[in-house]
């Protein structure tokens, strides 16, 4: 009886170690992330470098390894091009065994990778890249997250604030491509549902290097407000035009997108008393300024912006997930995604929902004057913040054809 219980208690033993074995499978004995991002364009300061350390800090605080097995990260320039990005993406996926890319900044080249995503099966989260079609109509939650903001945000925090400010009739600068449709058309419902008039749009190409006719065409229209339907350096560069055109002395700007980085390049000079929407600030708290301080460290004394801030977390909750699963397999990994909360030095209480789309808060900030500024990147003053549920499509709005109605 007692050998009898002895090779129970063995078996016992060895079908745990076995199970175990078998719930910490790695696909290629390794975790493979894939950082896509604009390296050397017009989006190279809001994602860029700062995209890539951001995410390779998250794998060094996760400690580097899954399971005793390394944790590599790839990263890849799509030159703003969404055949370059499937290419890199495809090759990814079926050569290299990446598991999940990040990042994937420039809307058209999200909504590139993330069908991709959903055809080979493989987890795509997006940070930087902001159209709202990529949890609505084109939405993909069994393997796709879009994690910072999107249209429908910025537009409900900002737009209503400027529309209540007395901003009643709007005119937008555009970039000509899906990020820039969604945010003039996301923005201008807000603005007609607050009261105001939209009284027309003029659209650009994506990077242009002379705003001096679409300005014209937006000064002319005498609406009270231009709104800056665009990001990055194009956003940088419209808002110098304007001020050199002297549009601002009798129109005001509204910066539907603009980071940190955007404002530092802009100076405090032309670039106090906007009004902007933002998923996260450095300086909002220890937390948040103890993370910049190590990130700073790394990005000769630059700080993070929002999108750098929000790959970061992005990262972790991934291998966090992947650590819950025991495994790399996408559903499993997606599935402890949706179940596991988002608490970090990005976001409180985040979640993600069931069309993909993680709900934190978001914030509404106003450019500092140089007098108020204390020193570099100091440059936001906090006006109000706006909580995830109300700052996102609500879900009975949305076009998802993966929920459940």
């Amino acid at each position: 009886m007692k050998r009898k219980l002895i090779a129970a208690a063995v078996a016992a033993t060895l079908a745990g170690s076995f199970g175990l074995a078998q719930a910490q499978k790695l696909s290629g004995d390794a975790v493979k992330i894939g950082v896509l991002t604009d390296m050397s364009g017009v989006y190279a300061d809001y994602g860029g470098q700062g995209a890539l350390v951001a995410a390779k800090m998250a794998v060094q605080d996760f400690g580097g390894k899954m399971f005793g097995k390394p944790i590599e990260v790839l990263n890849a320039d799509h030159q703003n091009k969404p055949d370059i990005a499937k290419n890199v993406t495809q090759q990814w996926f079926d050569r290299d065994g990446v598991d999940m890319t990040v990042e994937n900044l420039n809307s058209a080249v999200a909504l590139t990778v993330q069908a991709l995503g959903k055809e080979k099966n493989k987890i795509t989260i997006v940070n930087g890249a902001a159209t709202a079609r990529l949890t609505n109509e084109d939405c993909s939650p069994a393997t796709a997250v879009h994690y910072l903001m999107d249209t429908v945000a910025l537009s409900n925090v900002v737009g209503k604030a400027i529309v209540k400010d007395g901003g009643n009739t709007w005119y937008f600068l555009t970039a000509d491509y899906a990020f820039g449709h969604s945010l003039e058309k996301d923005t201008g419902e807000v603005v007609k549902a607050a009261g105001g008039k939209v009284l027309g749009a003029v659209r650009h190409p994506l990077s242009t290097g002379d705003f001096s006719s679409f300005l014209l065409q937006a000064q002319s229209s005498g609406a009270k407000v231009i709104g800056l339907a665009n990001a990055g350096m194009d956003t940088v560069n419209s808002v110098k035009a304007a001020a050199e055109f002297g549009l601002t002395k009798k129109q005001n700007l509204a910066a539907l997108l603009m980071l940190i980085t955007d404002v530092h390049s802009i100076g405090l000079n032309t670039a106090q008393g906007l009004y902007l929407t933002e998923g996260w600030y450095w300086d909002l708290n220890p937390e948040t300024r103890a993370w910049a301080e190590r990130y700073s460290k790394q990005m000769n004394g630059r700080k993070p912006n929002s999108d750098h801030a929000s790959v970061y977390s992005a990262t972790m909750h991934y291998l966090q997930a992947v650590k819950a699963a025991g495994t790399d397999d996408t559903a499993a990994v997606m599935k402890k995604m949706h179940e596991m909360p988002i608490n970090d030095m990005f976001a409180k209480g985040g979640k993600i929902r069931e069309d993909g789309r993680m709900v934190h808060d978001m914030y509404l900030f106003q450019v500092k004057s140089p007098a108020e500024s204390k020193g570099p990147w100091d440059y936001y003053k906090l006006k109000g913040t706006v909580k995830g549920e109300d700052a996102f499509l609500p879900l009975s709005q949305s076009k998802c054809a993966a929920i459940k109605k």
